[in-house]
């Protein structure tokens, strides 16, 4: 499948267009879907921690679920003080340092706009190379508040999840499927290909 993109560049000698054509490929589609399935999982931990929808938000002690209750992060609810405080491993060499960071706001602050902002970079296709830095660091921070792992002595889904945003953010992939082809023709990204 081609995809025609279309310039108008405007000049003293008047408005001309330019096209180039681009093959959309399997692989293009692939990396489009995990980009998207990546994003959409990032924007939904944001919303159930915003709103205890009980897809791991929510529940108490007792196992007890109660939405939009007192664990909402709207309600008041931390959504990265229980794991600071009690997810990391005894033995962690980090432990110190991820339970000093429990309880600030400022740290409750900054994941939750992490998440939001990765998913929808992710999942709208822009700004894939700042939303997919944004998504290694936070991934490698939480590997390394779960090691030593219990499962694999190197190996766990965070390490995965790494390799997949520095893949998402090497292959440039916000075109197929997403916003990527209109965000790159932005004076704002014309200026800082950073944004791209």
């Amino acid at each position: 499948m081609a995809v025609i993109h279309r310039q108008h560049n405007i000049t003293s000698e008047g408005v001309t267009t330019s096209e180039s054509e681009e093959t959309v490929t399997g692989v293009d589609r692939a990396l489009a879907a995990l980009r998207i399935v990546f994003g959409f999982t990032f924007l939904w931990a944001f919303l159930d921690k915003t709103f205890a929808l009980g897809f791991h938000t929510g529940y108490d002690q007792d196992g007890v679920l109660d939405r939009f209750g007192d664990a909402a992060w709207i309600n008041g609810g931390s959504p990265t003080e229980g794991f600071l405080t009690f997810g990391v491993p005894a033995d962690n060499p980090f432990k110190g340092f991820f339970n000093g960071l429990a309880g600030y706001a400022v740290v409750d602050w900054l994941f939750m706009l992490g998440l939001l902002g990765i998913g929808l970079t992710l999942l709208l296709g822009v700004g894939i190379r700042i939303g997919t830095a944004a998504g290694a660091l936070l991934y490698a921070m939480m590997y390394a508040a779960v090691v030593p792992l219990e499962n694999n002595p190197i190996i766990d889904d965070h390490v995965v999840g790494l390799i997949v945003m520095v893949l998402l953010g090497l292959a440039a992939v916000g075109t197929t499927w997403g916003l990527g082809g209109l965000w790159r023709r932005t004076e704002l990204v014309q200026k800082h290909p950073i944004l791209k």
